[in-house]
């Protein structure tokens, strides 16, 4: 389905019945990481996917995709959709729009799941890669892609993985140029969130990737120590979601129920 926001088409979809739960992917991504997940959340959940700015079937609002502005336009979604509260899940980047959202409308939080991802900004070495990204997308967006997706796999998983890994790169490959750049120029001056994720008073928890090189696992641990927030460590990289995937599942389903 979609939605017109501020002149842009954001394409959503909304399936099931009971407590709403808001899916959002990381960057490079799009709603369709959720499709295997989404059968066995539907038997007793609302589920809500969204194509965040610049991905997916969603088009781009800008040249930069800030996480508050994401926020702003899944709040939209929900509003269109009336709903009022609903608990979020989101990978990667999906969690910095996830933390957010959290920001500007905390009653509206049921629980917040952040999977591989962190309430904290980017590092000024985080940022210099950023620039470095940015510049190697605009000489070559489809190079950029195919790396990118394999290096968020752990190493032996990128042979195991090799069809898995290929599905997603054609999907990533579907990413506009300018919704790539906007999202890396969005979560590059994104804010520290570590306060926000500590103050929340709703259940929360922390999914991380025991050999994930995008988020060192040791950071993301002190991280949940820091701010009191629940977490679950899985074997491999930064893709848990096809990694670990029952896994996933059944801790995403345990964490709803």
């Amino acid at each position: 389905m979609i939605l017109d926001y501020k002149g842009t088409a954001v394409f959503y979809s909304d399936q099931g019945n009971g407590t709403p739960i808001v899916l959002l992917h990381g960057f490079l991504e799009s709603s369709i990481m959720w499709q295997r997940l989404i059968p066995k959340l539907i038997e007793r959940n609302r589920v809500i996917t969204i194509d965040l700015l610049g991905h997916g079937q969603t088009d781009c609002l800008g040249y930069i995709h800030t996480m508050e502005l994401m926020a702003d336009m899944v709040r939209a979604v929900l509003i269109h959709l009336n709903i009022a509260k609903s608990i979020f899940i989101g990978h990667s980047m999906g969690g910095y729009v996830a933390l957010a959202f959290a920001e500007k409308f905390p009653e509206l939080l049921l629980g917040i799941c952040l999977a591989n991802s962190t309430a904290q900004a980017d590092s000024p070495e985080r940022k210099l890669n950023r620039n470095r990204a940015i510049k190697a997308v605009k000489h070559n967006h489809k190079a950029f892609v195919s790396m990118a997706v394999t290096n968020l796999f752990a190493c032996d998983n990128q042979i195991i993985l090799s069809e898995e890994i290929s599905q997603v790169k054609k999907e990533a490959l579907k990413t506009q140029q300018q919704g790539i750049i906007a999202a890396l120029e969005g979560m590059k001056i994104r804010v520290d969130r570590t306060d926000i994720l500590k103050n929340i008073t709703c259940p929360k928890l922390l999914i991380i990737g025991r050999r994930d090189t995008v988020i060192p696992c040791e950071i993301l641990i002190k991280e949940a120590k820091d701010t009191k927030t629940n977490f679950v460590i899985f074997p491999d990289g930064h893709m848990s979601y096809i990694e670990n995937e029952s896994l996933f599942l059944q801790e995403i389903m345990h964490f709803i129920e």
